[in-house]
């Protein structure tokens, strides 16, 4: 959960995902459609399909348990090689360094270098001792709380003394982030309404958001195709779109997609669904037990809203 996202942000979720899950086997066993219905809104959803899979590997060849080899750690499904690394340091105490962003830069600055190289051979020189997991998590911890990207706290670094960054450069540089290209996109979404029930569908596994439930909409070229785009996804329905209406525009990111949704109500008499669908109708309550996509749970924050102010 930690990869790719801040604590803050993880703890409610994992406490909720232990409670659930509370062994390997209970996740091992689940549903994954329930595995990412408590995983929804941390994002990046091939991480919960990994660690349902990881489950059933570690069920299947290790009776449950987790392996203590690096080899056998990296795998199982999801596990690279700083998480397996903080997991034989921390878990098993073994001797492997854990190298995530923050290391990287408490050590690139430590020894003044950008080199991969020369910061997992510092690394792994540091954890070579007793308790390597302290030494990791310690690392961690001061990337996260001193030695930080832009504002680096180096007057109480307890590696001050020891920093050539410091020493030879009073502004602190950092290795260098790959950066990241955004694509401003419009995805126009649509809720559609049919006796009290909201249409929903469940994307592809494989793909983006795979195997999550979605309002109907997608990326489209150019918002003035919008609503046709909707309708061209509809198209298999025996239902008429009738009372269109706009009701709001939200922004949304997803990847590195920075997303213009523009959110549209259609009522419609008919709850016909095709045959061998991925759509279903589904009650507004009922939605809550769905895996259902940030952006669709954004928009149905604003049909509450809008709801609400129309009554």
């Amino acid at each position: 959960m930690l990869q790719q996202t801040q604590v803050k942000t993880v703890i409610p979720y994992y406490e909720r995902f232990l409670s659930r899950f509370p062994t390997v086997e209970a996740l091992a066993r689940a549903p994954l459609e329930r595995v990412l219905q408590a995983w929804a809104g941390l994002g990046y959803y091939r991480r919960a399909e990994n660690l349902k899979a990881a489950a059933r590997q570690m069920m299947r060849d290790y009776g449950g348990k987790l392996p203590e080899d690096y080899d056998q750690l990296r795998a199982l499904s999801g596990i690279g090689d700083y998480t397996a690394g903080a997991l034989l340091s921390i878990a098993f105490g073994k001797n492997y360094p854990a190298i995530d962003g923050n290391i990287t830069r408490v050590l690139g600055r430590l020894d003044s270098t950008h080199s991969e190289t020369k910061i997992r051979v510092l690394a792994e020189r540091l954890v070579s001792g007793k308790r390597p997991g302290d030494v990791n998590q310690a690392l961690m911890e001061l990337g996260a709380t001193l030695c930080l990207p832009k504002t680096p706290d180096c007057g109480a670094c307890p590696l001050g003394r020891e920093c050539r960054s410091r020493s030879r450069h009073p502004r602190i540089s950092a290795p260098r982030p790959k950066r990241i290209s955004f694509t401003d996109v419009v995805w126009p979404v649509g809720i559609v309404r049919s006796r009290g029930k909201i249409l929903l569908r469940r994307r592809s596994a494989g793909k983006l958001l795979g195997r999550l439930w979605e309002l109907p909409g997608q990326e489209t070229p150019d918002r003035g195709d919008d609503v046709r785009a909707l309708r061209r996804e509809l198209r298999d329905f025996a239902i008429k779109l009738r009372n269109r209406r706009s009701i709001a525009e939200i922004r949304h990111s997803i990847t590195y997609r920075r997303i213009r949704a523009p959110i549209y109500l259609f009522e419609c008499a008919s709850d016909s669904i095709p045959a061998q669908s991925q759509w279903r109708w589904v009650s507004l309550a009922d939605s809550e037990r769905y895996p259902i996509s940030a952006l669709s749970k954004k928009a149905l924050a604003v049909l509450a809203v809008h709801e609400t102010r129309s009554a």
